[in-house]
């Protein structure tokens, strides 16, 4: 064998300063820590994934059931399929009732306008009688004046 050659086996004794032995220990130790510490933060974010994916799968489900429900609801409420809210009933029964006022309001509109017709035509007949009239007295002045009516 020769001078430098190692022999190393279970009953091989080692001499190191213990403060040697300890920083190894420590090192060792900081090494176990921060590869739990690692592998617990990669479990964390792939449970947090795997939650957000099925959560995201819910809510794409749910969007779209929801879109479903918006698109039956848009065919199906002007149709009047889906029947009507109490307060659209209310808005046609007053509407109902308004048309009649409106129509009431325009017979009378109607009848106002053939009165003021009526009004022109009585003016112009009152027009020509105070006309009839003023001849009249004319003639009577006339008469008493000493001038025959005739003339």
């Amino acid at each position: 064998m020769s001078k430098n050659e190692i022999k190393v086996s279970d009953q091989t004794a080692v001499s190191m300063p213990m403060k040697n032995l300890i920083a190894i220990v420590g090192a060792v130790a900081m090494g176990v820590w921060a590869y739990f510490g690692v592998i617990e933060r990669l479990n964390k974010l792939e449970t947090n994934t795997t939650l957000l994916e099925k959560d995201l799968m819910q809510a794409e489900e749910g969007l779209s059931a929801d879109i479903d429900k918006n698109n039956e609801f848009r065919i199906k409420w002007p149709r009047g399929d889906l029947g009507s809210p109490p307060a659209d009933s209310e808005q046609f029964m007053l509407i109902e009732f308004l048309s009649g006022q409106v129509e009431q309001i325009q017979k009378d509109l109607q009848n106002m306008m053939n009165n003021a017709v009526n009004i022109e035509r009585l003016q112009k007949d009152m027009d020509k009688a105070l006309a009839d009239i003023e001849k009249l007295k004319d003639k009577i002045r006339e008469a008493k004046n000493g001038h025959s009516i005739g003339e």
